[in-house]
């Protein structure tokens, strides 16, 4: 939808130019003189000449130029005083996504194919394709006993194919290490809620509702999981719940290295109830990786999360529009150029558009 312009914001960034329009001012005096005295000529002509047919003569002749020239320099001198407005669209609001991917050991099981952290990235992926990411902005982070911020808030896909390409093989989280065994879903929120806080300070409130998508098989919970969501919906985040896994489950694999230290076998099921449980007490809904194909899971979640930015909203800004009044003197000084009638006073024209068409190119 068009944007609409309050005209009562209307104001300029550097006034002081406008006293310029003086000079503009002062010729369209004497522009008017010359029709004056234009008409008085031809009305003397009509009056004096006696000839077998009636003469014709153009109510501006090469004045209607000069006029149009007049108009253009003061609309570029409008536009040099830094014109500006708050302009008004109407558009359907978008959301802001952080997306929250469970690195620990148990996402090394391989009760789905090929194991669960690789499934759950080409679901990921998939969920990526189903955005519109038509002001949509989605974050992502790796969590385990820790959690490991990769992507900021951000509205160009790329970046968050990047690194789902870069992640596609394994978790950053090795095996190897003792904090991988744990899976810390309070601490993978608070850093959620730490890149929305971060996005607002830099970028300011968008509008844009948010929400969590948390992919994990629900293993080994820790941390205090009642405070993040808590604060989750303090500032009204929804959790949604993405499961991987079955709960027919399989053994943690060990590490492979030599001098690794071995860890107690863990048999690691995907924990349904928990996810959703932690799904309801976060405000959103559960979904799993498996019912159904990847592209039905991710339009699901995607309409879920539609329904909450579904309303129109109206965005308000400041811009600058002196790019409009330089687009006005253009349009007006082509329709004067078109009531030239002498050969001399075009080539001039065609000269003189030659000339700012070379600058223009010099400068770039």
């Amino acid at each position: 939808m068009m944007p609409r312009i309050a005209f009562d914001t209307f104001s300029f960034a550097t006034p002081l130019y406008l006293w310029l329009l003086a000079l503009p001012g002062a010729l369209l005096v004497l522009w008017i003189w010359q029709v004056l005295v234009r008409r008085r000529d031809v009305n003397r002509l009509r009056r004096d000449r006696m000839l077998p047919l009636r003469e014709r003569f153009s109510a501006l002749g090469d004045l209607g130029f000069w006029l149009c020239l007049l108009v253009a320099a003061s609309l570029c001198i409008v536009s040099l005083a830094g014109p500006r407005a708050r302009i008004a669209a109407i558009r359907n609001a978008s959301a802001d996504i952080v997306i929250l991917q469970d690195g620990s050991a148990s996402m090394y099981v391989k009760d789905v194919d090929p194991d669960r952290w690789r499934r759950s990235v080409r679901f990921l992926r998939t969920f990526a394709g189903a955005l519109s990411w038509k002001g949509d902005r989605v974050a992502l982070a790796l969590f385990a006993h820790l959690c490991s911020p990769q992507v900021r808030l951000t509205k160009d896909p790329n970046a968050l194919f990047f690194f789902l390409d870069h992640l596609g093989d394994k978790s950053p989280f090795r095996l190897e290490d003792s904090p991988t065994w744990d899976t810390n879903i309070e601490e993978g929120i608070r850093w959620g809620l730490r890149i929305v806080e971060k996005d607002q300070e830099l970028f300011g409130e968008n509008g844009n509702p948010r929400a969590f998508v948390v992919v994990t098989d629900g293993q080994a919970w820790s941390g205090t999981v009642a405070t993040a969501l808590q604060q989750a919906r303090a500032l009204d985040i929804p959790v949604y719940v993405v499961g991987v896994g079955t709960t027919s489950g399989g053994m943690i694999p060990q590490p492979t290295a030599p001098t690794a230290e071995v860890f107690a076998p863990v048999h690691s099921v995907l924990d349904r109830a928990s996810l959703i449980q932690l799904a309801q007490a976060g405000g959103g809904e559960y979904f799993e990786i498996g019912r159904g194909s990847d592209r039905d899971v991710a339009f699901g979640l995607v309409s879920r999360l539609r329904q909450r930015s579904q309303k129109a909203r109206v965005v308000e800004t400041f811009e600058d529009l002196y790019w409009r009044f330089l687009l006005a003197a253009a349009v007006v000084l082509c329709l004067g150029t078109l009531l030239l009638r002498r050969r001399v006073e075009l080539v001039w024209q065609a000269a003189a558009a030659g000339a700012i068409v070379l600058l223009i190119v010099m400068i770039l």
